[in-house]
């Protein structure tokens, strides 16, 4: 398949097909909230963790990455969920995901 530069590469249906860095951002987040809420622990900052990931699912979703509001909602929910050691491992896979888009155009 050939494609211009800047044009979205579509199917042989004519349906676009996902950034894989899209939906690897969209599964790491989705293991998070899921962790985060069957963690039992309470801890003052949660509902910032929680509000966060739910706008990085919306960016995973919704097509159009914006790196420096990905970065800032990764900051918030680091900071939010840092001391708690068991969502460490998915804390990094989001990290990771976020870093596949590389660093905001200035």
């Amino acid at each position: 398949m050939l494609r211009s530069v800047g044009q979205t590469p579509v199917t042989n249906s004519g349906t676009e097909t996902k950034d894989p860095r899209m939906t690897a951002l969209g599964v790491t987040v989705l293991r998070l909230r899921r962790e985060l809420a069957g963690n039992p622990g309470r801890f003052p900052d949660r509902d910032i963790a929680d509000r966060e990931l739910v706008v990085l699912a919306a960016m995973a979703t919704g097509g159009q990455p914006d790196i420096p509001r990905m970065r800032r909602s990764l900051l918030l929910i680091a900071g939010a969920i840092g001391s708690v050691s068991a969502l460490g491992p998915a804390l990094l896979q989001v990290r990771g995901a976020v870093d596949l888009f590389g660093e905001a155009s200035r």
